[in-house]
This record gives C-alpha cells, structure tokens and sequence, in this order.
C-alpha cells in the first residue's frame, strides 16, 4: 500500500499558512505538473493528482481542520471521532495512520518515522580552509565566514512575535500527541501520533514572529576566529564546538568542522614532518666541494658540500623540518642536490675543460679549426 505524503509536504507550505497561501501554492505546482504542460514526463499526472487531493482537503476549512486533528484518518467520509474511529469495516482501508504496516509497527516497535518532539540539536557544518605550506608549519590565525541557522535575535527562538504568547496547542492539550482508536482484523488499538498541528511541541504561536516567519531561526552569516594549530597537513579537522546551526524545539548549537587544505609550495615538498627541497651545483664545486646558501623554512642556511659530491647525493638539515603536530621538535630539512652540465662555454671553461679531461686521461671531442667550421656551415 502507497503510503500517503503530509497534505503540506505536497503543497510546500507551512501548517500556519493563510488560505491565501495555500491557494497561491496550489495554483503554481497545477501550473508546474499539469499533464498537458508535461506530456514527456509520465509522473506528471500523478503528481497533479496528489496536488489536487492536497488541495481539496487543505483548501477546505472543515476538512483542514479535522487533517490537522486526525491526519489522513480525518479524510476518510467512514471517519467518526465521536465514536473513536471508523464507522464501519470494509478490509483493508487507510485506517488513518498510514496503512496496514503502522500495525505491526506497533508490535515489532517499527516507530521509526514518528516525528522528533523534544529538543533537537542543530546540524553540523563543514568549512573548507585552504592556507599556505608556511601557515601549516607554524600555524596561523584566520578568520572565517560561515553562513549557518541561528535562532531570532527577536523571537529568541520561541517562534511568536515578541509581546504575543505562545499558547497550549488547542488539539493535543500540550501534550505533543493525538491518539486515536483504530478497529482492526486484529481488535481495537490505540494510536498515539505526533500532533500535526504543533508538530509535537505541545504549544503553538498565535502571532509569528516577523523576522524568522514563525520559524525560531535565521540565516546568517557569521565571522569566525580560527587558531590552526602548527604542523597541520592536508585533510587535518579542527572541531569547533557549538560553531554549527542552531536546534529547534530548545536543542544546542550543532559543531563546525574545518577542514585544511595546504597549497603547494614551489620550492619545498612534505614527507610527513620532513622538508625535501632540491640544490643544483656545478662541476666544479661538486668536484672540489664547496659551501652554498640553500632556503628552509626559517630562512637561508650554508649547507657545506663535499668535495666529489654526486648528483642525487641527499643531505640532512637537522630540526629544519616541520614541527611535530603531537609533540615537541621538529622534523628534518633534505636537501638533494643535482650537478648541472653547463650547455655552453666560453674559450676559457673549454681551455679548462679539455686541461682537465688531458690530466684525467678522458678522451674529448677534438676541438674543430676555423676552416671545418666553415665546411660544416657551407655543408662542404
């Protein structure tokens, strides 16, 4: 059995909305869904169906008023509540608590889709934060903007206009739930539903308030501190408690959940707490060895080179690393170094050179005269 969608979910309005609301909300979705507008989407008529019932109960004074008491039970012509149910038994109807499945709920403790009616803390937000690989080495403060659900300023939550008062729901007497008394193939029950017309607060406003609509809370957007603590990486998580939305119905404030970024450097690359960086050299001070100003973290440092350093050779700068996130210290700066060929050479480095290659033994490429330039320029 289809179970039957809330009469004001259907329209999308509000259970305090005026007949005026009500009708405007009908007109648009009839407009939207109906089936002559929509003849490529095979929903559509049933869409403008639920739409109309909707409306035919919620347009009507009378029948709104016995929805909002008894829910889809109240809809039912068979529906006597003076008598405490229905009128007669023909099999398996609507029994006005959503079909045959809400009475084995009541064995099996299937109360699932009951509605919330205490105090309901506010949802969680997440905020993306990207910050620089400086920022995640020694921390840094931001300040952030977070759009987020906080109660009225005016209404302080409580939903009525200020000086107006919140009174005793008229249908459930302030207790939150309707009960109502079902025969069935199996006896007579008693069903306690969440009251629909106070949505389980036991109280409802006569006059709402005009900043939130009746609602107990609004959007805002609100400026927030963050201290990102030193050493974080990519995907770290800092909680902010009570930095989420605002609950209803009394509950706290959600929490705010900020998730880092780190941009990458051009220079520097992170393995865990370690900085691996890249120094180029030439021949020479590989050969002879050598002392270059390298950068880190806290600035350039000498880094001394051996002489008949390779390339790739990797040195180790203590402590210039990241600091330890849990702990005390920091990790340790690699520096791999990299000996550049020179591309060219003036007559003064080939003269070196080819001294050089001669002392060594290592045979070189001979050096070409003037006239087999010309040669190889002419293509002779």
């Amino acid at each position: 059995m289809t179970t039957k969608r809330d009469y004001y979910e259907v329209l999308g309005v509000d259970r305090n909305a005026s007949e005026e609301e009500i009708k405007k909300a009908f007109r648009q979705l009839a407009r939207k869904y109906h089936p002559d507008v929509n003849k490529d989407d095979p929903q559509a008529e049933a869409k403008f169906k639920e739409i109309n019932e909707a409306y035919e109960i919620l347009g009507d004074p009378q029948k709104r008023a016995a929805y909002d008491q008894f829910g889809h039970a109240g809809t039912d012509p068979n529906f006597n509540p003076g008598a405490g149910g229905f009128g007669g038994f023909g099999g398996f109807g609507d029994f006005g608590f959503e079909g045959v499945g809400d009475i084995f709920d009541m064995f099996f403790g299937g109360g699932g889709r009951r509605r919330r009616t205490g105090p309901e803390r506010g949802a969680d937000l997440r905020y993306d934060l990207s910050i620089s690989f400086e920022e995640a080495a020694f921390g840094t403060k931001k300040t952030i903007k977070v759009p987020r659900l906080e109660l009225c300023p005016e209404c302080h939550g409580n939903r009525a206009k200020p000086g107006t008062p919140v009174v005793t729901c008229p249908v459930c007497k302030g207790s939150g739930q309707v009960q109502i008394t079902q025969t069935t193939p199996f006896g007579r029950f008693i069903n306690a539903h969440t009251c629909q017309r106070c949505g389980g607060e036991g109280k409802t406003v006569e006059t709402p308030c005009p900043t939130c609509s009746g609602q107990g809370r609004v959007r805002r957007t609100r400026e927030i501190d963050v201290t990102i603590q030193a050493g974080v990486d990519t995907g770290s998580k800092l909680r902010l408690a009570g930095e989420g939305e605002a609950g209803i119905r009394g509950g706290g404030y959600g929490d705010l959940y900020i998730v880092i970024h780190v941009k990458p450097h051009p220079i520097f690359q992170r393995q865990e707490d370690d900085v691996i960086s890249e120094a180029r050299i030439g021949i020479a001070q590989a050969a002879l060895g050598a002392t270059i100003d390298v950068p880190t973290l806290d600035g350039e440092v000498e880094l001394r080179i051996p002489e008949g350093t390779q390339t790739g050779t990797v040195f180790r700068l203590k402590g210039r690393g990241i600091p330890h996130l849990r702990g005390h210290g920091r990790g340790d700066h690699h520096v791999q170094v990299k000996v550049e060929i020179p591309t060219k050479l003036n007559k003064e480095q080939r003269e070196a050179l080819r001294k050089y290659a001669h002392a060594a033994g290592e045979k070189v490429a001979e050096e070409k005269g003037l006239g087999q330039k010309l040669k190889d320029v002419l293509g002779k």
